[in-house]
């Protein structure tokens, strides 16, 4: 197998670049605790990168010791951060940040206008859209994805998986009276032929996307996150699996709670993999809003 050249330009980055002494000495300042940090470039001192750490130093000097980063940092001017009380805070606001600032050298957490997801009627799994339904408040749904097609490719493998049919899932049309392909591969195994029971087939689908479901939102307002390190203490406040902000104590918090209520707060996946855990398994500390 032949692999891709490497452009020269690129091969000569990582092998010669000198990381400026400004990089340096703002690294050496740079907090050891938790925070977001990014990198600024010349033009309108545009973000570059948006990275997050629990010891911002530390993850910074690691940058410096990657070579293919080194076209990165030939483009960078300064860096900034911001600290956070705690490793939470920091995936908050390093997600926010790079949705509302789309760094030029990051791939995720950019925002999604089509999240989708599976949701059983009558034992059909259907595609429905974060645009249709709140997610933070409709029961059984399973996964969260970019697209339907995402969302069908998923269905199709938890199919592939535990031997469900195609014709019932509505992944293909199956004439009347005829059982599909995969079950004569055995593939399916086949309720389209009456080898099991549609009960048998539905138990089977429900039972595979359990591992998928979405979590409803288990609070009925805004509640606070705290988190706390030797010279910090912060509230994040989070309502139907979406973040609004920090807050120093708990009254700025409440009124952080009711500000941003006046603002329609739409189910953010990342914020839903960043939070979900944490809230539901009470890990951190929770103060109702």
């Amino acid at each position: 197998m032949t692999l891709p050249r490497r452009r020269r330009e690129d091969f000569e980055d990582s092998r010669v670049y000198a990381y400026p002494q400004h990089l340096r000495e703002a690294i050496e300042d740079a907090p050891t605790g938790a925070g977001v940090y990014t990198f600024h470039g010349e033009e309108g001192d545009l973000p570059l990168y948006i990275g997050k750490s629990i010891n911002i130093r530390a993850r910074l000097l690691s940058h410096l010791r990657t070579p293919d980063e080194a076209r990165m940092l030939r483009q960078t001017r300064r860096i900034s951060h911001i600290r956070t009380a705690g490793e939470i805070g920091a995936l908050l606001l390093e997600a926010q940040m790079i949705k509302a600032q789309h760094p030029l050298f990051n791939q995720k957490l950019r925002r999604n206008k089509q999240l989708c997801s599976l949701r059983l009627t009558d034992g059909v799994p259907e595609v429905v859209y974060s645009k249709d339904i709140d997610f933070a408040t409709q029961p059984d749904l399973y996964g969260l994805y970019a697209s339907r097609h995402a969302a069908l490719d998923a269905l199709r493998a938890i199919a592939d998986q535990h031997q469900l049919c195609y014709g019932p899932l509505g992944l293909e049309k199956l004439p009347p009276g005829k059982a599909c392909f995969r079950a004569a591969i055995r593939q399916c195994a086949g309720v389209c032929r009456g080898d099991e029971s549609q009960e048998a087939h539905r138990e089977r689908l429900f039972t595979s996307l359990l591992a998928l479901r979405v979590e409803c939102w288990p609070y009925p307002g805004a509640v606070g996150l705290v988190e706390r390190d030797e010279a910090l203490t912060q509230i994040h406040v989070v309502r139907h699996w979406c973040y609004l902000g920090s807050a120093p104590s708990v009254e700025a918090a409440r009124q952080l709670s009711q500000t941003a209520s006046q603002v329609a707060a739409h189910f953010d996946a990342d914020g839903y993999k960043i939070l979900c855990r944490p809230v539901l398994t009470r890990s951190v500390e929770v103060l109702p809003l």
